[in-house]
């Protein structure tokens, strides 16, 4: 069995980690099966991209396509141009695809306009807001996808709801909580850490990045503002993404208490996360890791694709209402967030669940 596998974006490495680590276990064992890795280059920068590689213990990608930044349509191009090229030359049984990326909707394209199977692992998640970059790139997907690997329930309703074929829908897990599990003991304190002398559930962490949170700088400004007047003189450490960093600089936003740090490695930053009082964040994916950490989580949305994170888990939507954000500030504070339980197969075993099923079907 060969399988191309495609990574290009920060969460995409984290969901891949442990997945080429169970082929490399069946293969041990006997079974004969080869991967090759692309890296499109979506995620460039090396705290976003190439630090990836070295904590999660990931072998270095057999290419890198290199497309780096432009605008939807040049690098959802650029990626199909180099993906074809490549997968001409390599020829493959299966390529798999993480996540909701570019890098996702351009590969599953170029893969089935190529005759190619196509594996989705975090297949059948939705969010209804088609204002998303990420929903869109989740419909094309899973409309052309062969096999779909689902983290939870409601993903398996969204997926039987189009009439797929429920042969080819299997339940899995979450393979982000494979990489956060495995790597839990290795989680390491940032620069920050002692240059602030933080102290454990004493700080705040927060991340943004949505075109709908950054893009507008009144906005930003007001957000910020409210978390910030809001936040009891908490420190809050926010790791700021590129895209966020661009529109802040022209802001020029500074309070007493809020401290900008680059981007972190996936080691430093869930050592802040697991040791912060709150996490105040537009990212699905840390939703899902405050919930196994049993760490609050506000998120600064008006939907989830990650529902269960909501309805089992800690985290609680706020969306872009001033007075629901403070509440759950206040909520927070007087120690009245709900702990949480962790999601159905969370459990740290989903790559050996979708590598025992590829292992099923294509021998």
């Amino acid at each position: 069995m060969k399988i191309t596998i495609v990574a290009g974006a920060r969460p995409n490495f984290m969901k891949i980690a442990p997945i080429i680590a169970a082929l490399h276990a069946k293969r041990d064992q006997g079974h004969d099966i080869n991967y090759r890795l692309v890296h499109t280059g979506q995620h460039y920068d090396a705290n976003l991209s190439d630090a990836f590689f070295k904590d999660l213990g990931i072998p270095m990608p057999h290419i890198n396509l290199d497309v780096k930044s432009g605008t939807q349509a040049e690098q959802t191009a650029a990626i199909m141009i180099g993906f074809e090229k490549d997968l001409c030359i390599h020829q493959t049984d299966l390529v798999m695809v993480v996540g909701d990326v570019t890098s996702t909707l351009a590969c599953t394209i170029v893969a089935k306009k190529a005759g190619v199977d196509v594996a989705h692992v975090e297949a059948g998640i939705r969010s209804g807001d088609m204002d998303m970059p990420e929903e869109i790139n989740r419909i094309v997907t899973d409309s052309l996808t062969d096999y779909f690997f689902t983290t939870s329930h409601h993903a398996n309703k969204n997926l039987e709801a189009l009439g797929n074929d429920l042969s080819k829908i299997f339940f899995v897990g979450n393979v982000m909580i494979d990489t956060l599990l495995k790597h839990k003991h290795r989680f390491t304190p940032p620069t920050i850490w002692s240059e602030l002398d933080l102290q454990s559930k004493s700080y705040l962490v927060m991340t943004l990045h949505r075109p709908s949170n950054v893009d507008e700088e009144t906005k930003l400004k007001a957000l910020i503002s409210v978390i910030v007047s809001n936040s009891r003189n908490y420190p809050i450490i926010f790791p700021v993404h590129p895209r966020t960093r661009k529109v802040l600089e022209k802001l020029d936003i500074q309070h007493s208490n809020l401290h900008y740090v680059d981007p972190l490695g996936y080691l430093e930053f869930n050592y802040l996360v697991e040791h912060a009082l709150g996490v105040l964040t537009d990212s699905g994916g840390i939703t899902e890791e405050t919930t196994v950490m049993h760490v609050p989580c506000i998120t600064l949305r008006e939907n989830t694709e990650r529902p269960e994170t909501c309805e089992i888990g800690t985290n609680r939507l706020v969306g872009q209402d001033a007075n629901q954000l403070t509440a759950a500030l206040e909520a927070l504070f007087n120690g009245s967030w709900p702990n949480g339980e962790i999601p159905e197969l969370w459990d740290g075993h989903a790559a050996e669940r979708i590598v025992r099923h590829l292992i099923k079907i294509y021998n």
